[in-house]
């Protein structure tokens, strides 16, 4: 069963990619979609049906070299069985809410094929993504890393004619690869300290490898500490954290179903999965456990911020998710790992649909994705405006304080609130509590000016503006059942005591009995508990004045306030920062080495040289080739003198 549901997708990606002309596009598509569901249904199984026993399912032999030994194996215990639902749900959704978004794509009116690969790069996606979540080993799981890196570049910029779509798959491609190669460092330091790249065996040797030191720079360092620093650089990269998050909003020019599907619950929070994997080791890695949260709080509170100002209804939810993933993050950082899974599980269904609603307007709309050109769509699309309030609902935490009633979100994110409080990472949890009531301004934002008001914009594409077809709304309603209901099905697992959470993840997820966060996160005094409940008022206060009791609001305020609402709108000028400190110096230095060291050395001097040279060298070989053999036996004499005189002068002779 769990070999089916793993290579289910690259079947269909195989059949639809390369076979699709002999069996025809649209079957192809419903192969390969058809395939998603398989593997969706089988993941459901395993998940419902786990028993907590962990085994490893073997395939092939991978690399066999020394003491390098990597088998291709499926490793199945509680935390691949949470990825698999999450990875296959969305990506079976996805598959078919395509059906009806990419029915009659603009940008492709005369590639016939353009459906069948974009089916079969959603498929092949989903197969390495598969394959990182069920990795047994090191190698196995970066060979999944660089699968999805792959397969989203190919998405991404899937619109290839679009110079922008190119460019954004590129800087995707190119600022993972820096995250990698940090990720690949952890790699070798973990293979150097525990002789060995399979789970267990460095698992077993954690507490052994946190005593060693390794020697750098004049300093001795904590081995383990590093090797989990290293590892969660690529995590960074993977997941879109501050200082390599620049790629992620630009991804936004893929289509739709692409950003649901990259960006929502499978790649962006391969990253966080990645940590929590790791948990045997972070748990002895408390510095980098520390690095962890103060990145994940300020990753959090930074994409927030940016969120408010942004007026593409993609971006807006791109730097949604940018936040969120910081939530994450922090949770795994305070030692919590389990409460990371929970909101991860959560945030794959609201903002799955939240990505998948946006499609839906962008598709009614004609394609205009700017929300100022929005305005009264609700009684136009009433089936999405409902599936985005429950995705704004989820995301913005609204439920019964003090309670384990409410929508997904308000649960999940209530816990790592209160996990980074009980954590001692007090800074964090004020930071995430600012974070909550601007998640909740720019999300009512979104929703006030695309569903409610007046039209705005292009009136005729307003008047022509409708409701997607079938295919789209179904995937909606079956994500909002998730986003309604996950939090509280899944809270006693996820957060439920110490012994509850280790009882459901078994040896998968590592905690200490040290480790008293969740113990702590549920003694936590009540204002912590309701504090992120006020936040979001405040938000949807906010934004209930700002953009329907007096909508010049907004406006006179970026007028009073140019400089910061520039910094905001601008991203905190990272990209324009980049730009100057990385690219223009590398084009630089590429130019003088083209212009100075290719056009000038090599084509200038050593090529006039070698014009000069070479016809005098080919006179001379001309000559002593002169087909007599008198002249070659002189040489051959001439050669055995040169011969004896060395080895005499030199007193090899004696």
């Amino acid at each position: 069963m769990a070999t089916t549901l793993l290579f289910a997708p690259l079947v269909g990606a195989i059949i639809c990619g390369l076979f699709w002309r002999m069996i025809g596009e649209k079957t192809g598509m419903v192969i390969a979609t058809a395939l998603l569901f398989l593997s969706a249904l089988l993941s459901w199984i395993v998940f419902l049906g786990y028993d907590g026993t962990e085994t490893s399912i073997h395939i092939l032999r991978f690399i066999d070299s020394g003491t390098l030994v990597g088998d291709w194996a499926i490793r199945l215990d509680r935390l691949t069985t949470v990825m698999l639902i999450v990875v296959t749900t969305v990506s079976a959704l996805v598959h078919l809410y395509s059906f009806g978004y990419m029915a009659h794509d603009e940008n492709w009116t005369h590639d016939e094929a353009y459906r069948a690969r974009f089916f079969a790069y959603l498929s092949l996606f989903t197969f390495a993504m598969l394959m990182l979540v069920t990795a047994d080993n090191l190698v196995q799981i970066f060979f999944g890393w660089e699968g999805v890196g792959l397969a989203s570049y190919l998405l991404i910029g899937f619109y290839w004619k679009k110079q922008s779509a190119s460019a954004a798959a590129m800087k995707a491609f190119i600022v993972n690869r820096v995250g990698d190669f940090g990720f690949i460092i952890g790699i070798m330091m973990l293979y150097f300290l525990a002789d060995s790249i399979q789970f267990d065996d460095i698992f077993h040797g954690a507490e052994a490898m946190s005593q060693q030191t390794i020697h750098f720079l004049w300093t001795d360092w904590n081995a383990l500490n590093v090797a989990c620093f290293f590892l969660f650089i690529g995590a960074m990269g993977k997941s879109a954290q501050l200082f390599l998050h620049t790629w992620l909003p630009d991804a936004m020019e893929g289509p739709t179903p692409v950003s649901a599907l990259i960006h929502a619950a499978t790649m962006v929070t391969a990253g966080v999965f990645l940590v929590s994997r790791m948990s045997p080791l972070m748990e002895y890695a408390e510095t980098t456990r520390m690095f962890i949260v103060f990145i994940g709080a300020l990753t959090a509170f930074f994409a927030a911020t940016v969120g408010l100002v942004q007026n593409d209804i993609k971006r807006v939810i791109a730097y949604s998710t940018c936040s969120q993933l910081g939530y994450m993050f922090v949770a795994a950082g305070v030692g919590v790992y389990s409460v990371a899974m929970f909101h991860l599980l959560t945030h794959a269904f609201f903002k799955a649909m939240l990505f998948l609603g946006a499609g839906s307007v962008i598709h009614g709309m004609h394609h205009e994705q700017d929300m100022r050109n929005y305005g009264g769509l609700r009684h136009k699309m009433p089936y999405t405006f409902w599936a985005m309030m429950i995705g704004t609902l989820a995301i913005t935490g609204v439920g019964i304080p003090l309670t384990h009633i409410g929508f997904a979100g308000f649960i999940s994110k209530d816990a790592i609130i209160e996990s980074a409080f009980g954590g001692g990472a007090v800074y964090a949890f004020w930071i995430l509590v600012i974070a909550a009531a601007m998640t909740s301004f720019y999300s009512w934002r979104l929703i006030f000016l695309t569903f409610f008001g007046a039209p705005r914009g292009d009136h005729h594409t307003h008047d022509h503006a409708h409701e997607s077809p079938w295919v789209m709304v179904i995937p909606l309603g079956v994500l909002a059942l998730g986003a309604v209901f996950a939090g509280m099905i899944w809270y006693e697992p996820f957060f439920g005591s110490h012994e509850a959470v280790h009882e459901y993840f078994g040896h998968s997820i590592a905690m200490l009995e040290t480790n008293h966060t969740i113990h702590n996160a549920h003694e936590a005094p009540v204002w912590v508990k309701v504090a992120p409940f006020f936040a979001m008022l405040g938000g949807l206060a906010l934004a209930f004045l700002f953009y329907i009791v007096n909508p010049r609001l907004p406006g006179r305020l970026a007028e009073n306030q140019p400089i910061l609402y520039r910094f905001l709108l601008n991203k905190w000028y990272f990209d324009e920062i980049y730009d100057a400190v990385f690219v223009r110096p590398s084009l630089a230095l590429g130019r003088f080495l083209w212009k100075r060291g290719d056009g000038n050395t090599i084509d200038g001097f050593l090529n006039g040289v070698s014009m000069g040279v070479m016809p005098m060298l080919n006179r001379l070989y001309a000559r002593a080739q002169s087909g007599y053999v008198f002249h070659y036996a002189f040489a051959m004499v001439i050669g055995i003198a040169a011969l004896v005189t060395y080895v005499t002068l030199s007193g090899g002779a004696q």
